[in-house]
């Protein structure tokens, strides 16, 4: 026992040798932590949400031929995040069959050209694979590789495809809210366009391109937001990114925050309509976009009012329960993919559509089944936070109707300065908790 006990000071003492001998050969963990550096990561900065192309008896135009043959399409979008290298996604969502794009260039558009003109010194071929011409099958989208474009914060990009052979439209964005072109031959590489029909030669729709993604120094955040006109930006000046998510970029990108736009003209929550229901597009739109961290759902007004409508006479109404089992079921996917979800109640929309075809979209009992689902939304804790457009939107003198000066003239959708109105409604942490402290 003696022995024992004598032993364990030098059992000890050579423990400690070993241990500083593994330690001297070692670089200290602090040393590690201080020589790394940020990883650089990709994050989807803009996105114009895929959608099936309707035949031509449908309730309004689709702005695109069925099919484009040796062609260019040139198209302008505004970046949210800014990076040194972009990629772009080229979407084949409602194809029946594969598509070949022949050839792809970004540049950065000429200021104030209005004509698709590119900046000097800006063109950048672009690949797929190593490849020029590049195939997206049926159903599927495409990636390009990265790119070495340096592109600045809310700065614009011009995304040229040259499509060779007979390619038929079935995937487009319908409300672009910026002008694009269609021209004949492969004016991928040119500086300025040869267009011969300016009328006819403009589209404000978006075929194929649904995206654009860039790397930034480390990994970056971005807010989604799902929703329908209202957030497409119906109303809002054409040409000027003056919708709703527009406004909130311009406050986020200071944050070093990006937003995505998955909002689709005529969307519902339940139903199919001019795009699929958000639940069958949620994946696609929004959770598998790189970087997306929080989501606003913008959903809802076209479920409750489209019923009953002259293009609707006969379809059920929802009611609040399949609403709000509707909401429930897309917190609970965003929640797991660890996704924030942030609601927003639907705005006044007395009197819609005045004139128009769509002239019985509002009525009372339509109304009162709004208020209901926005009190479920503010009070039902449903939610991880809430954004209420409805009281940032509404004519105190007369809640069901959209304040005058900010009411586009439909009285449903707001016009710029409603738009913008919107944007300064959204409490930053609410988006990203601690946000607003910065």
């Amino acid at each position: 026992m003696k022995r024992l006990t004598e032993s364990l000071p030098g059992t000890r003492a050579a423990a400690l040798l070993a241990l500083a001998l593994m330690t001297g050969a070692l670089p200290a963990a602090p040393a590690l932590a201080a020589d790394a550096s940020p990883t650089p990561a990709w994050v989807a900065t803009w996105q114009a949400s895929p959608q099936p192309v309707w035949g031509a008896d449908f309730l309004f135009s689709a702005h695109v031929p069925s099919e484009l043959r040796d062609q260019t399409v040139r198209q302008v979008a505004r970046v949210s995040l800014g990076g040194q290298r972009l990629r772009i996604v080229l979407s084949n969502a409602y194809g029946k069959q594969p598509l070949t794009v022949a050839k792809t260039t970004v540049a950065r558009p000429r200021q104030g050209s209005g004509d698709g003109a590119l900046a000097d010194d800006s063109l950048r071929a672009v690949t797929f694979g190593g490849q020029e011409a590049a195939t997206i099958l049926p159903g599927a989208s495409l990636v390009s590789d990265p790119v070495a474009l340096p592109v600045a914060a809310l700065s614009q990009v011009a995304v040229s495809l040259y499509l060779a052979h007979a390619t038929p439209i079935d995937t487009f964005h319908w409300d672009g809210r910026q002008t694009g072109w269609l021209v004949s031959g492969d004016q991928t590489r040119a500086a300025t366009l040869r267009l011969t029909d300016r009328a006819r030669q403009s589209t404000t729709a978006r075929p194929l391109l649904t995206g654009i993604q860039v790397e930034t120094a480390q990994a970056a955040r971005a807010v989604a937001v799902i929703g329908d006109s209202i957030t497409d930006g119906a109303t809002a000046s054409l040409d000027q990114d003056r919708r709703w998510p527009d406004f909130l970029a311009a406050r986020l990108a200071p944050h070093g925050v990006a937003v995505v736009n998955a909002g689709i003209s005529g969307a519902r929550l339940l139903s199919d309509g001019m795009g699929v229901n958000a639940l069958a597009r949620l994946e696609r739109d929004v959770l598998a976009q790189p970087g997306v961290r929080s989501v606003i759902v913008l959903l809802g007004i076209n479920d409750i009012s489209w019923p009953g409508t002259a293009f609707a006479q006969h379809a059920e109404p929802p009611t609040l329960a399949s609403l709000t089992a509707g909401y429930r079921q897309l917190i609970a996917q965003a929640h797991s993919r660890g996704i924030r979800v942030v609601g927003a109640t639907l705005t006044p929309f007395e009197g819609a559509l005045p004139g128009t075809p769509l002239a019985d979209y509002y009525q009372p009992g339509k109304n009162a089944l709004r208020r209901q689902v926005n009190d479920w939304i503010r009070h039902s804790g449903a939610f991880d936070a809430v954004i209420d457009f409805d009281a940032a939107l509404r004519d105190p003198a007369h809640p069901a109707r959209i304040a005058a000066r900010f009411d586009s003239g439909d009285h449903l959708h707001p016009g710029d300065e409603g738009n913008r109105a919107m944007a300064d409604a959204v409490a930053l942490d609410a988006l990203l908790p601690g946000l607003g402290a910065h």
